[in-house]
């Protein structure tokens, strides 16, 4: 018997077609707001948030109580409680504002979900995360919060298409080398483009390196879409003649874009490099082309820098953690919600006031032996200098580390082994004991198809 909360995929994504065309002048005009526009729109959007949550959600109406929302203002946002994941996901239901939605019910809709989203009651959509900090979590985004997330990944791109004079008569192809399926943002690309003049196509990174060198050869899209960890890897596959492709530009998405890719994929294309960030909880930055640091969509979502106490870090720092606020998700509000991506603030922009930072990875990666913590920029640096090492992925092991190698040339393990115990032995582990091999593919996340490169105990 077919569950009635299910509701078709296709009208849903007419609509949200429909709405975001509607919605994309003003979101290209908000590029360009100031700090002090961005600041009234914030705790207006706030003030909003914290009355509906309180309203309509069990779980939120504890925490605020005593909350005046009508009067609250930005500067007392650090006083309320953080929100974390494991809080999110013990008390979903509670969480949640509208009584017909239920973890039970978001979970059969994730687990039945292949390319295409499956809408709840026409007016939600689930997603998941956790392929990199290996932490699961589930996001119901309502229609409104749908809007904006997508309008914030998208509203770059389009200001400079329209500025380049709009897509080609017939249209553009964007090859989406991420997700394989839609319970990821990325996954959804190719199901909420289709019968748009710019279309995204799907190249899923769990498909042999052969098979998407194929695909995008007989595709030729005009922009690669994808994990910079796969992006690196086709670079090499044009450099060594077997993809011949001509992008105008490339979107790096969802791994940290390490230096070393970045040159060689933009050497290698010839073309800009424009990195993004996106998080189910929200949260969209995108750089302008060929620099590190991302423009967030501060109308969106608040962010806060923190260190390990929860005091707002300085700009310049790295942050412990980052705590979220979405002004646009009234279906499950994340307030103050915990991220341990860690950023540097970066200086502002004077062609606008959105929050400018830099993600300097994420702080499940440092790995620990007892008082002892080893930064993943002290494997980095050795594997950085390994020429035929594509990629690699780090597990942790009580004395020391696993190392798994993508290897595209015969690769030296005992000279890189001996490299690696004496860098983690500079950085305070001595007599490591470092276990190096090389394999045919790396563990990616079954549904995101991230790659989780450093996996403590």
């Amino acid at each position: 018997m077919t569950n009635p909360a299910f509701t078709p995929f296709a009208p849903f994504r007419d609509r949200m077609q429909l709405e975001m065309m509607c919605r994309a002048p003003d979101h290209i005009a908000r590029l360009t707001w100031d700090a002090a526009r961005i600041a009234a729109h914030q705790r207006d959007g706030l003030r909003a948030l914290l009355a509906h949550a309180r309203e309509r959600s069990p779980f939120h109406a504890r925490r605020l109580r005593g909350v005046d929302a009508a009067r609250f203002e930005l500067a007392e946002l650090a006083a309320l409680p953080v929100m974390t994941k494991t809080e999110l996901m013990a008390e979903f239901d509670a969480v949640l504002t509208d009584r017909r939605l239920t973890r039970a019910l978001a979970e059969e809709a994730l687990a039945t979900t292949t390319s295409e989203p499956r809408p709840l009651f026409d007016e939600f959509v689930c997603l998941t995360s956790g392929g990199s900090s290996g932490r699961r979590g589930v996001f119901v985004l309502d229609f409104h919060a749908l809007a904006e997330f997508m309008s914030s990944l998208r509203r770059a791109t389009m200001k400079r298409m329209l500025e380049a004079g709009g897509p080609p008569p017939g249209g553009m192809t964007i090859a989406m080398i991420a997700a394989g399926s839609a319970v990821h943002a990325t996954g959804g690309g190719p199901a909420w483009t289709a019968g748009e003049p710019v279309r995204i196509v799907p190249v899923p990174v769990t498909l042999p390196l052969a098979e998407s060198v194929a695909r995008l050869n007989a595709l030729q899209p005009a922009i690669l879409y994808g994990y910079p960890s796969v992006l690196a890897r086709l670079a090499r596959e044009q450099r060594e003649g077997r993809l011949h492709v001509s992008p105008i530009a490339i979107s790096s998405t969802s791994e940290n874009l390490l230096p070393e890719w970045r040159a060689a994929i933009a050497q290698t294309f010839g073309a800009p490099v424009v990195d993004t960030f996106g998080s189910s909880e929200g949260l969209v930055g995108i750089s302008e082309p060929d620099e590190i640091a991302f423009s967030f969509n501060s109308d969106v979502c608040i962010v806060e820098l923190v260190d390990e106490r929860g005091d707002a870090v300085p700009p310049g720092v790295a942050s412990a953690r980052i705590l979220v606020t979405n002004l646009a998700n009234r279906a499950q509000p994340l307030i103050r919600y915990e991220i341990t991506d860690r950023f540097v603030r970066q200086p502002d922009a004077a062609a606008h006031g959105h929050l400018r930072a830099t993600v300097a990875g994420r702080a499940d990666d440092v790995l620990r032996w007892d008082t002892t913590e080893i930064h993943p920029l002290v494997v980095r640096s050795v594997l950085v200098k390994t020429a035929a090492a594509d990629d690699y992925q780090v597990r942790q092991t009580r004395r020391g580390i696993e190392l798994d190698v993508l290897a595209s040339a015969p690769l030296d393990l005992d000279a890189l082994r001996g490299d690696l115990v004496r860098a983690l032995a500079a950085a305070g582990l001595p007599d490591a004991e470092v276990l190096a091999r090389c394999v045919p593919a790396l563990e990616r996340h079954t549904d995101t198809g991230k790659l989780r490169r450093f996996i403590p105990l």
